[in-house]
């Protein structure tokens, strides 16, 4: 049993601090983080294992607000540990401060970003999942949940995992405020629904009064022990502590003025902030892993689909890498990610039809060092759009597999026709977009992914595709392209083409042969493209290039090439070239005003 003193002593300090930095920054949600603030501050003095002077140490116990809106309460939490000064404390949501109003890994105890709901939970249960099956690692996992988000699907792909999987390393705590940001949630108070909808999900209910410090006290030690997932189901008041603020109605997302505040600290006790003591984890490392080797990459002569190859890829990967891990989303027979189980199988994670959540897992994953790779679908991939978009703030490196790509699928119809997603990850920040035309080369691309680091794509294609290349193979690279016909410096037309479409293009290059000359660029990175074999082709033809992909129009390889080439400036030498530039017009102009009557010179 812990010191119930200091509970309530951090507990009045953590909601003190909450008001004091939103109020200061104009901004912000103070009553959120009021209704967290006692068992945050029981976690904290209590229970949560951490060394706040390394937080990349690998047996710290792991926090994540998924409720990260409340980040006044996580950021007067790393106030009361030490790990940042009252003065940083009071930066927040300022311009240049790393305390943003929605947490991020810019701050080295948080990590991953939060804020869009419904995302910080099942990224929990990924980093419990690689701490169990993966490290062997003694850690648990707590994420602070709000009740509005326990609306989103993603909460429930989280809890159904966590509870198949038998994640006893994990703690989600549910924060029932019932209040969410324009009124009422949806079950409001109603903790018996919560608690029968954790318990069907396979996941240990623990009832409790959420501002009872004894109660937090015995919940979260039971938890750390339990045999299985646990979900603390805690009943609190939103803007406890602050008479004029408790269980109100429109006072989320508000701040308040320097007269409120200085109402709301009278009430709380506005002490002087101090340092608490925290735990710490027991000494640990994980075991040591062999180190990575060269992967033995197949050579293929015949016809395969791209698909295969990336299957076959992670399975050479797998034997030649510890620390690489394959997620799917059971559909592993079809995008061939079943083929790592063959050198890996312990590291393979089947997580069902659930994409968001396979996402997440893979987020949760790379926290903790490994190399996540997760295939689906490629239509299925726009499920998760957002744990992909979040991912890229949270400075995440996944690298996803989206098979079954275009029109290319034939029979299984629109539905099944991935017609937009070069599109959805060309926009994510700082992603690789990768469109492979035969075996060999995605095997390369395969490898080069493990290798690099934020956000990448691989598009695969279902049908058998001819092998192209044979050698050279060592050179395909992010941001490359190949010349697989032409590449004179009087070629008529250049044809850009990514994927199934290269073999197209060659095939119609192949038809004019000796009539036309064809330069055909196989732009297998879509992003980044190679703008200089693109500007090459434009000045070598005369801007006359033709696009051709597997995909809307908007948003895809004709996109990207447009692009790259109004980047590079030759749209204007272009306009130039055809007489159509401003300088053509001035010149025109001149003309015609000088020529007619009665015209100004």
């Amino acid at each position: 049993m812990g010191n119930m003193k200091v509970y309530e002593a951090l507990a009045r300090q953590l909601r003190a601090d909450s008001i004091r930095c939103s109020t200061i920054a104009g901004s912000g949600h103070p009553t959120s983080s009021l209704s967290a603030a006692d068992l945050m501050a029981v976690l904290l003095a209590g229970h949560l294992r951490y060394d706040w002077s390394e937080p990349k140490n690998p047996a710290n116990d792991h926090l994540i607000f998924s409720k990260g809106h409340a980040s006044p309460l996580n950021y007067a939490l790393f106030r009361a540990a030490g790990a940042i000064t009252d003065q940083e404390l009071m930066t927040f949501r300022k311009r240049g401060s790393r305390l943003e109003g929605h947490p991020t890994p810019v701050v080295p105890w948080v990590d991953v970003a939060t804020g869009s709901l419904g995302q910080g939970l099942p990224i929990a249960v990924g980093i419990a999942l690689a701490g169990k099956r993966v490290l062997g690692a003694p850690y648990h996992v707590w994420t602070l949940t709000g009740d509005s988000e326990l609306a989103e699907g993603s909460i429930w792909e989280g809890l159904d995992h966590a509870g198949h999987e038998r994640l006893a390393n994990f703690t989600a705590i549910f924060d029932v405020n019932r209040l969410g940001q324009r009124g009422p949630t949806e079950l409001e108070w109603n903790l018996d629904v919560y608690a029968a909808r954790a318990k069907a999900f396979g996941c240990e209910p623990i009832v409790i009064d959420g501002h009872d410090v004894a109660a937090i006290d015995e919940a979260l030690a039971r938890a750390r022990h339990a045999d299985g997932p646990t979900v603390i189901v805690a009943k609190t008041v939103k803007g406890k502590g602050v008479s004029f603020l408790e269980d109100k109605e429109g006072w989320h997302g508000k701040a308040l003025d320097e007269e409120q505040a200085r109402r709301a600290l009278a009430e709380i006790g506005d002490v002087p902030s101090r340092t608490f003591p925290t735990l710490k984890p027991d000494p640990w490392q994980p075991p040591k892993r062999p180190a990575p080797r060269m992967p033995e990459w197949k050579t293929y002569r015949e016809p395969l689909a791209t698909r295969k190859a990336y299957g076959e890829a992670l399975a050479a990967l797998g034997a030649a890498r510890a620390d690489v891990v394959v997620l799917d989303g059971e559909v592993s027979n079809s995008t061939h990610a079943e083929d790592f189980k063959k050198t890996a199988a312990d590291r393979f994670f089947e997580m069902y039809i659930a994409e968001q959540q396979m996402v997440a897992a893979a987020v949760g994953m790379q926290v903790v060092g490994l190399i996540p790779f997760a295939s689906t679908f490629a239509a299925f991939m726009t499920r998760a759009f957002d744990f992909v978009r979040m991912a890229a703030i949270s400075r995440a490196s996944i690298r996803l597999c989206g098979s079954h790509a275009g029109v290319s699928i034939g029979e299984d119809g629109p539905s099944q026709m991935a017609l937009e997603d070069l599109a959805m990850m060309r926009a994510v920040h700082g992603s690789t977009v990768l469109y492979p035309c035969d075996a060999n080369q995605t095997a390369r691309l395969v490898g080069l992914m493990a290798e690099y680091g934020g956000i990448s794509y691989l598009r695969t294609t279902r049908e058998k595709t001819p092998i192209l290349y044979t050698d050279r193979l060592e050179e395909f690279r992010v941001g490359g392209s190949r010349i697989v016909r032409g590449g004179a410096p009087d070629d008529a037309v250049a044809v850009v083409a990514a994927g199934i479409t290269v073999h197209e293009a060659i095939k119609a290059a192949d038809e004019v042969r000796g009539k036309i000359k064809v330069r055909v660029i196989d732009a297998y990175s879509v992003k980044p493209i190679d703008t200089v074999a693109l500007v090459d082709a434009a000045r070598a033809t005369g801007g006359r290039l033709c696009v051709v992909e597997d995909h809307w129009i908007q948003g895809g390889l004709g996109d990207a090439v447009l692009a790259a080439l109004a980047e590079a400036g030759v749209a204007r030498e272009l306009l130039d070239a055809a007489g159509i530039s401003a300088r053509h017009i001035v010149n025109a102009v001149r003309e015609l005003a000088g020529s007619g009557r009665g015209g100004h010179r």
